[in-house]
């Protein structure tokens, strides 16, 4: 009598990227592991993304993957930032579905158990919504507020307002993202874009467990303007529509001054008035050639065809 095949457990790999999260990183793994021992359906892998750290973060890295042959360690020759971190993460994962998420504890792990339900129900993006941000200064939480709903509106509402890093993708969610070696890389806008089956899962993240937050007030400008520019060209519209409405105005404001002039003079005291529109027009034109002038920074990264990060040594003390 032949004997039923045994049916391969699917894996699930939790990739977290770690930027000088010395203290963060072995407290994570811990939490990880009670994860993957309350889910006894599924193989579990840790990627751990050391991102050009300059603290214990890699020795700490080290000697969890060297107690649980389930942590694999991805050091890189620099510090790639967030997404060309989360990147490397995507690139190195082996699971049927895999788990972004923080190294700081501030995205809570055992949200992951509510991710594998809905990705039970097949959902290929279950993304984390992000309600409160305990410990944030006001003046972050309402630029966060301001991105998301800029964004969302520039891409035509295809970035879900609120929506973070820390997700769980289907495997053919993580292969779509993949193959896109896009430079200006916004890897939440991405998933965003691919679209598939998506649900978002609200939570209120956690305050960081050790260390000092890395994403300063120019760091997340940069990357709200870079997230915005990389999946809308509708700044490159408003030119346009602004460049006409000033035609448009024009248009009507000479013979209304030309009347002016001509039933009361030209009066030298005007020329404060002409000084200002002079200036505000100059204004305008600067706004407008400082965003053609992003567009083509942008266009410049990407024919420079630099990889995306580059790998300084791996570790994976497993079979």
């Amino acid at each position: 009598m032949e004997q039923p095949t045994a049916v391969a457990r699917k894996l699930v790999s939790i990739v977290f990227c770690a930027f000088n999260e010395s203290g963060s990183v072995l407290p994570l793994i811990a939490e990880l592991q009670k994860v993957a021992a309350t889910e006894p359906a599924y193989d579990f892998e840790f990627v751990g993304i050391e991102n050009g750290s300059i603290d214990d973060t890699f020795t700490e890295l080290e000697s969890a993957a060297r107690e649980d042959t389930r942590v694999r360690v991805i050091q890189l020759s620099r510090n790639f930032r967030l997404d060309g971190g989360l990147t490397a993460g995507l690139d190195a994962a082996r699971g049927d579905a895999c788990v972004l998420m923080a190294a700081d504890l501030e995205d809570p792990p055992e949200l992951i158990h509510t991710f594998l339900r809905y990705w039970e129900q097949g959902y290929e993006n279950v993304y984390g919504i992000v309600r409160e941000r305990p410990g944030v200064p006001w003046l972050r939480r309402m630029n966060s507020k301001m991105f998301y709903a800029l964004a969302s509106r520039l891409s035509g509402r295809t970035l879900p307002v609120g929506a973070s890093d820390f997700r769980l993708v289907d495997r053919v969610a993580v292969d779509s993202v993949v193959q896109m070696r896009e430079r200006n890389r916004f890897v939440r806008g991405l998933f965003a874009w691919i679209g598939f089956r998506s649900i978002g899962v609200p939570f209120d993240r956690d305050q960081r467990f050790a260390g000092v937050s890395q994403a300063h007030s120019m760091k997340v400008l940069d990357l709200a303007v870079k997230g915005i520019l990389a999946h809308s060209f509708i700044p490159l519209r408003l030119i346009t529509a602004v460049g006409l409405l000033i035609f448009a105005l024009s248009l009507i404001a000479i013979p209304l001054f030309a009347i002016v002039w001509i039933v009361n003079g030209v009066p030298f005291a005007g020329y404060g008035t002409i000084v200002a529109l002079v200036g505000l027009g100059f204004g305008a034109l600067s706004l407008m050639l400082g965003v053609i002038a992003e567009y083509v920074a942008l266009i410049y990264e990407e024919t420079k065809q630099r990889p995306l990060y580059l790998v300084r040594q791996e570790l994976h003390f497993g079979d």
